[in-house]
């Protein structure tokens, strides 16, 4: 995409003057970096839309945390170790 952008503006800078080419070349990079970022915020939110940020719950719905504690290695998903009380533990 960048490639793009250098031929588009390389292009638009030949064909006008330099005091009408630079304000077209940056909004048309700002417009090729809006229409990057929407392209890819399609991907990452499944083609839905779904606002900026997608949906919320998107990427890490359904999914449980498992800790594992740092002194026995028990798995658990509390704050704390229900086998011995420590509090240090891992995610895994």
């Amino acid at each position: 995409m960048i490639s793009i952008s250098l031929v588009i503006s390389f292009t638009i800078s030949v064909l006008l003057p330099f005091y009408i080419a630079l304000p077209v070349i940056i909004v048309v990079f700002i417009l090729i970096n809006f229409y990057m970022r929407n392209r890819m915020m399609k991907k990452m939110s499944g083609g839905g839309g779904g606002g900026m940020f997608g949906s919320l719950s998107s990427p890490f719905s359904g999914n449980t945390v498992n800790y594992y504690c740092m002194s026995c290695g028990t798995k658990h998903k509390e704050a704390s170790c229900p086998k011995c009380g420590s509090k240090m533990k891992r995610v895994g």
